[in-house]
C-alpha cells in the first residue's frame, strides 16, 4: 500500500508531504485545485514519461518519492533480478526531473531504467482513470480480467511459449521456401560460380607461395648476382674468410694459457666460423636452386591472375575467403538439390510445434471459460448491489480464426440493464454512470483475485449522484477490505463514506499559486462535504446534511 507521498517542485506544488492510511480515503476539491496534479505525480513514480514543463517555476528540479508497503506480495524475486536491496516490506520509489528534461529514477536508492518501473507497477497500484471506462471494450482488457479470474498465468506463460516457437518456425519456413524460390531461379549461375573456384583447385596456403614464388621468379637474375657477390667475398682464394676465422681462432688458443679470456674469445670466433661456414653452404645451395624460368613464371603468374580474377569478381581478399564462399556454394547447391527433403523436416517441425499451441491453447480456453462463467455471477451480483437489479452480462469467448499472442480467443461483453432489452456490446448499449458502476464492480472482482495493495479511483462516480452514489461507495469500502482504495470524487456521499478524507485546495501566496493537499479531521470534513453541497455560500443546512452524512458512515 501507499504509506507516504513527498511532492518537491512539481507543477502548482511546492512542497507536500502526507500520509495515508489503510481501507478507502477520499480527496476532494475543487477542479482546478491540483488533484489531477497529485495523480500526475503517482503517475511519474510508476514509470510514465517525464516532462520539463512540469517543474515549478523558479526551480532547478522536481522530485517526486513514495514510500510503499509492499508485505505479502512475494516480490522479492523481481528486487533479486534488478540486484536492488529490499528487505521484504518497505519500498522506497524517487523520479527526480531537472530543467534540462533529464529525469532519473530510484527504487530504495538504487538507479533504475524507466522499463524497472513500469514493470514492477501492475503489483503496487492500480490508478483507474475515467479514460480507463473505454476499456471495457477492448478485448485485451477482457482477456487479462479472466485470466486473473482464472488464476492461471502458468497456462498463459505456456502458451505464449509455445505460441513464441510455433510463430518463429512458421517465419523461418516462410523465408526458407521464399530463399529456395529465389536459389532455384539462380542454380546455374550458381553451379557455374563454384566450378570455376573448384576448377582452379587452389589450396588454403597457395597465393603466399605464388607470390613469393613469382617474386624470385621475376627477380632471379638481381638474386643470383647478390648471392654470387657473397660467395665470393665468404670464400676469396687469396684470404677466404673462413681460413681468416680459423687463424685467429688458433691464434688466441696459443694464448690461453697465460690469458685466460682468450679462451673465451676463441669460443665466441669458432661460433662465428661455423655461422659463416653455414652460411657459405647456404647461399651456395641457394645459388644452384635460382634460375630463370620464362615457363614457370608465366605459369605461375597465369595463376595469381586466375586467382586475383576470382577474387575481385566475388570481392574477397584472401584465398580463405574464396574457398570459404565455395564452401558456401557448395552448401547452398545441396540445399537447392535436398530442397524437398529440407522442406519436409521445417514442416513437420511446424506441424509439431501448432499442435502444442493448440494443445496449450485449449487448456488456456478451458480456464477462461471457467472463469467467465465465475465471473458473470460475480459481476452480476456487484452491479445489481449498485442500483442495476436487471443487469444481465454475458462475457462471451469465441475461437479466433488465427491464434494470436493472447490465446485463441476472441472476448466480448455483452451487457443490458433493463429486463427484456437483449444484451449487446456494452460499448455500444451503457451509458456513462452504467459503464462507471460496471467498471467499479469488475475493479473490485480484479481486486479480489489480485491481491493488489493500492487502487485509485479518479472520479469514477462520474454520470451518477444520490443513492447510486453511495452505493458505489459502500462497493469501494467493500474492496478496501482486500486493498488500499483511494477515491478523487465530487460527489458529497461518497467522500462522506470514507474512512479517510483529504483536501487538495489552491493557495495564493507571493510567490504565486500553490496546490497544497490536507488531511482533515472530523470537524474539518464536516465542513468540506457542507461545501460539496451548498457551493461557496455554507448555510446550516448544507452542515446538518454534512453532520448526516458522517454520521451514516
Amino acid at each position: 500500500m501507499l504509506q507516504k507521498l513527498h511532492i518537491a517542485h512539481y507543477a502548482l506544488i511546492s512542497k507536500l508531504d502526507i500520509d495515508f492510511h489503510t481501507g478507502f480515503s477520499v480527496i476532494t476539491g475543487e477542479t482546478g485545485a491540483g488533484k489531477s496534479i497529485v495523480l500526475g505525480a503517482l503517475g511519474l513514480l510508476l514509470g510514465q514519461r517525464a516532462d520539463a514543463k512540469s517543474i515549478r517555476t523558479g526551480a532547478a528540479k522536481c522530485v517526486v518519492e513514495g514510500t510503499f508497503d509492499l508485505s505479502h506480495l512475494n516480490l522479492e524475486n523481481f528486487f533479486a533480478e534488478a540486484d536492488i536491496d529490499f528487505d521484504g516490506s518497505e519500498c522506497i520509489i524517487r523520479r527526480e526531473i531537472t530543467q534540462a528534461g533529464k529525469s532519473r529514477a530510484f527504487i530504495n536508492d538504487t538507479p533504475v531504467a524507466l522499463a524497472q518501473l513500469k514493470a514492477l507497477a501492475p503489483h503496487i497500484i492500480d490508478i483507474h482513470s475515467q479514460h480507463q471506462n473505454l476499456l471495457m471494450g477492448s478485448e485485451n482488457f477482457l482477456l487479462d480480467t479472466l485470466d486473473c479470474v482464472a488464476d492461471n498465468a502458468n497456462l498463459r506463460q505456456d502458451y505464449g511459449t509455445a505460441h513464441a516457437a510455433y510463430a518463429k518456425a512458421k517465419r523461418a519456413l516462410q523465408d526458407l521456401r521464399e530463399q529456395l524460390e529465389r536459389e532455384q531461379t539462380d542454380t546455374d549461375y550458381l553451379r557455374f560460380q563454384l566450378q570455376q573456384i573448384d576448377d582452379a583447385a587452389f589450396t588454403e596456403c597457395e597465393q603466399e607461395e605464388l607470390e613469393q614464388e613469382s617474386e624470385v621468379l621475376s627477380h632471379a637474375e638481381e638474386i643470383k648476382q647478390a648471392l654470387y657477390q657473397v660467395q665470393a667475398l665468404l670464400s676469396d682464394e687469396r684470404n677466404p674468410m673462413t681460413a681468416v676465422l680459423r687463424q685467429a681462432t688458433q691464434s688466441l688458443n696459443g694464448i690461453g694459457r697465460v690469458l685466460p679470456d682468450a679462451e673465451a674469445l676463441a669460443e665466441r670466433l669458432q661460433t662465428v666460423r661455423i655461422e659463416v661456414e653455414d652460411i657459405l653452404q647456404e647461399t651456395e645451395r641457394t645459388l644452384d636452386s635460382v634460375e630463370f624460368d620464362p615457363e614457370r613464371l608465366s605459369y605461375v603468374d597465369d595463376r595469381l591472375g586466375t586467382l586475383y580474377d576470382l577474387q575481385k569478381k566475388h570481392r574477397l581478399g584472401s584465398i580463405t575467403e574464396l574457398l570459404q564462399l565455395a564452401d558456401d556454394l557448395r552448401q547452398r547447391l545441396d540445399r537447392i538439390d535436398n530442397s524437398d527433403e529440407h522442406l519436409r523436416r521445417c514442416e513437420e517441425e511446424v506441424k509439431q510445434l501448432h499442435t502444442a499451441m493448440t494443445k496449450a491453447a485449449k487448456a488456456l480456453t478451458d480456464s477462461r471459460t471457467a472463469a467467465a462463467a465465475k465471473a458473470e455471477a460475480l459481476l452480476t451480483e456487484g452491479v445489481r448491489s449498485l442500483g442495476m437489479p436487471h443487469a444481465q452480462i454475458s462475457l462471451r469467448l469465441t475461437p479466433r480464426e488465427t491464434p494470436d499472442a493472447s490465446g485463441a480467443d476472441a472476448a466480448a461483453f455483452l451487457f443490458s440493464a433493463n429486463k427484456g432489452v437483449p444484451m449487446q456490446n456494452v460499448a455500444s448499449i451503457a451509458s456513462g454512470g452504467e459503464i462507471a458502476r460496471l467498471m467499479l464492480a469488475l475493479k473490485g472482482m480484479v481486486a479480489a483475485h489480485r491481491h493488489l495493495p493500492t487502487i485509485v479511483f479518479d472520479e469514477i462516480d462520474t454520470g451518477v449522484s444520490g443513492t447510486m452514489a453511495e452505493k458505489m461507495a459502500s462497493a469501494m469500502r467493500q474492496m478496501a477490505a482486500h486493498c488500499q482504495v483511494l477515491c478523487i470524487t465530487h460527489l458529497p456521499q461518497i467522500a462522506a463514506l470514507g474512512a479517510e478524507h483529504y483536501c487538495v485546495r489552491k493557495h495564493e501566496t507571493p510567490e504565486g499559486t500553490t496546490s497544497l493537499m490536507e488531511h482533515l479531521t472530523e470537524e474539518e470534513r464536516v465542513s468540506e462535504i457542507a461545501n460539496m453541497l451548498s457551493g461557496e455560500t455554507l448555510t446550516e443546512a448544507a452542515i446538518r446534511n454534512a453532520q448526516s452524512l458522517l454520521a451514516g458512515r
